[in-house]
């Protein structure tokens, strides 16, 4: 057993001074003042305990960092609809990128395919830290559907010569791998001999039909994000925005429509036309106006350690410090489907947990501790 003593604990709905969080087989087992345990003791007076930080949107494991070309496997850009890809079967557990990223108080993350297909596969919430076996490290698998509309899609297809290179196909073959599936799918239910045949694409898209999963759709420009939630309420799927760059631009437009937003990566250089609205004012916004919203890197894009950055520049446009805080842990695993097991520091939780020195979102702050299913995989080690 791990007892946390005298922590400022941010959990992330209060604050509670002088806390301890008693922790038994990886779990959160009790929080509260003057626990007294024969457990080992971590003393974390004077720092800022909060559950572990959640990355909603990266490509950790399967964009590793380092070696280049080899490590690339994000993109079948060979066909742009593959939903029947699994991000599990090729994330390197070894990649430096989860190294960062709990050293930095990130615990988990959402990783998996990338932008280049119009439908690149299922993605999936794994630990940063833990077994070398990164079926052992699984928090929810499949997680959601990677889908993706604007440029990237036109442009890889594009220069092969064959569709999509216009938006308009983007969403032609969307509507129409979801309408094949769905048909496979009732022909699958009515059974008998109108049973089809096996169809791995249309097996995994009937995963989103069914809203075992959402969709996680790509999309940077508002009217991309616009045609998402039209084809959202034409098939009666579930739907997540990821990037959501011109999102404040339409934000009263995204609450009505009770969309969730993963915004960023917004610490980068207006390097594509879809970018040019890009803004840390764009969390702020998405608040005020009461969208479900979380905060990502897009790593390796951004470097995965630098989340609590971005969440510290959206502080300093306006975002209130605690929704911050929410928007990289409880907010970050509501979007994920996960915050059952992670994301808050109450009992029964996974025992996620981060310790600060100093506030996590600024500069000077330090992950002094980090936490995964009740071990310390992190323990910072200042030079004197």
């Amino acid at each position: 057993m791990l007892l946390l003593k005298n922590g400022e604990v941010h959990t992330p709905f209060d604050v509670k001074k002088n806390c301890d969080i008693l922790i038994d087989k990886g779990k959160i087992k009790k929080v509260g003042m003057d626990i007294e345990d024969n457990a080992r003791v971590i003393d974390v007076s004077g720092k800022i305990v909060t559950p572990g930080l959640i990355d909603a949107h990266c490509h950790v494991g399967i964009y590793e960092e380092a070696i280049g070309e080899p490590g690339a496997d994000g993109n079948e850009m060979t066909d742009p609809i593959t939903p029947h890809l699994r991000a599990i079967d090729a994330i390197n557990p070894l990649d430096l990128g989860f190294k960062d990223a709990y050293q930095a108080g990130i615990t988990s993350l959402l990783t998996g395919p990338g932008s280049g297909n119009v439908i690149g596969g299922q993605n999936l919430v794994v630990k940063t830290a833990g077994s070398p076996i990164i079926d052992e490290r699984v928090v929810l698998d499949p997680a959601g559907m990677k889908m993706a509309l604007g440029e990237n899609p036109k442009k890889v297809y594009s220069e092969q010569k064959k569709a999509p290179s216009t938006r308009m196909a983007n969403a032609a073959l969307l509507r129409e791998a979801l309408s094949k599936a769905k048909e496979y799918l009732e022909k699958k239910e009515k059974g008998n001999n109108e049973a089809p045949g096996y169809d791995a694409k249309s097996e995994a898209l009937s995963m989103v039909l069914k809203k075992e999963i959402p969709i996680r759709g790509h999309s940077h420009r508002a009217d991309d994000m616009a045609t998402f939630i039209r084809i959202r309420d034409e098939f009666g799927v579930d739907l997540v925005i990821e990037h959501g760059t011109e999102s404040h631009l339409i934000a009263d437009f995204v609450a009505k429509k009770g969309v969730p937003i993963v915004v960023g990566p917004s610490l980068s250089a207006r390097t594509k036309v879809e970018l040019r609205e890009i803004s840390f004012k764009t969390s702020r916004i998405l608040y005020e106006k009461g969208v479900l919203f979380a905060i990502m890197t897009d790593a390796p894009v951004i470097p995965i350690n630098s989340l609590p950055l971005m969440v510290g520049y959206s502080i300093k446009e306006g975002l209130p410090w605690e929704e911050g805080l929410k928007a990289v842990t409880y907010n970050a695993a509501k979007i994920c489907g996960v915050s059952n097991r992670i994301g808050s520091i109450k009992e029964g939780m996974d025992a996620d947990v981060a310790v600060f020195d100093g506030d996590p979102f600024s500069l000077k702050g330090k992950c002094v501790y980090t936490i995964i299913d009740g071990k310390v995989v992190w323990k910072r080690k200042d030079k004197k």
